[in-house]
């Protein structure tokens, strides 16, 4: 199971208003682990960025002159996402973005290039109804450490997010196991190729076995059911070494 995890900043809340993505950050999970793939830029908006958002994300017009633009990104990014489930918090928000940075850039939407998209922040209101369920409080909830977190960034927020995940979908541990487990045929195939090593009894061994039994048998009143099992080897082991000599 491939899952990315993604994240972005922008130069305002409304992307019909023409606000841009100025910073991506996607980091990859195989089987509930984070793979350490990762992918992350910040972007050139060819805009200014509005005060209320440099307050959450620190990043200037200035530190963003030079960076790329996301049409020179985004063919590597569909590329990154391609046929993976995307997870992110409040996903109707990124995905607005990135559908229309997608569409200037003259290329397919999320939708056409992933399996599905799963949002945190509706999956946290499904299980704390009526309470914060923001990135910070969901860390704190779940015992992920963000103290690294004084700003918004693109690239910390999705690998909080990833352990933030991790938490609230624990318990899926076993289903996955059971479904990467090899099957009954597989592992009988498997037996199949294995030598065993028989080790026979000592003398020793079936002395103290057959005592073992007596007592068993006394204390039952002749009602030791591996002594009748014993019996019931022994002759069927004799019928077939008659036949045999016949």
């Amino acid at each position: 199971m491939r899952q990315i995890f993604i994240d972005t900043e922008t130069t305002g809340l409304e992307p019909r208003l023409g606000h841009r993505i100025i910073e991506i950050a996607a980091v990859e999970m195989r089987s509930r682990r984070l793979t350490g793939h990762r992918f992350h830029y910040y972007l050139n908006p060819d805009r200014e960025i509005e005060d209320g958002a440099l307050q959450v994300h620190g990043l200037t017009t200035e530190f963003l002159q030079d960076k790329h633009k996301f049409p020179d990104i985004a063919r590597e990014l569909l590329e990154f996402i391609d046929g993976a489930e995307l997870i992110m918090h409040n996903a109707s928000f990124d995905v607005a973005f990135l559908d229309h940075e997608l569409g200037l850039a003259q290329l397919p939407p999320l939708s056409e290039c992933c399996s599905c998209v799963t949002d945190t922040l509706k999956m946290a209101k499904e299980i704390y109804p009526g309470k914060r369920n923001n990135l910070d409080v969901l860390c704190e909830r779940y015992e992920v450490d963000n103290t690294r977190r004084t700003l918004h960034g693109a690239l910390l927020d999705a690998e909080l997010l990833a352990e933030v995940y991790l938490g609230m979908t624990r318990g899926q541990e076993s289903l996955l196991m059971d479904l990467e487990a090899p099957s009954a045929i597989e592992m009988a195939a498997s037996l199949c190729d294995l030598q065993l090593v028989v080790l026979p009894a000592s003398a020793i061994e079936l002395e103290a076995h057959a005592q073992q039994l007596e007592m068993i048998e006394h204390e039952s009143k002749g009602r030791c059911l591996w002594s009748r099992l014993e019996s019931a080897d022994t002759m069927e082991l004799a019928v077939e070494v008659e036949l045999t000599i016949a």
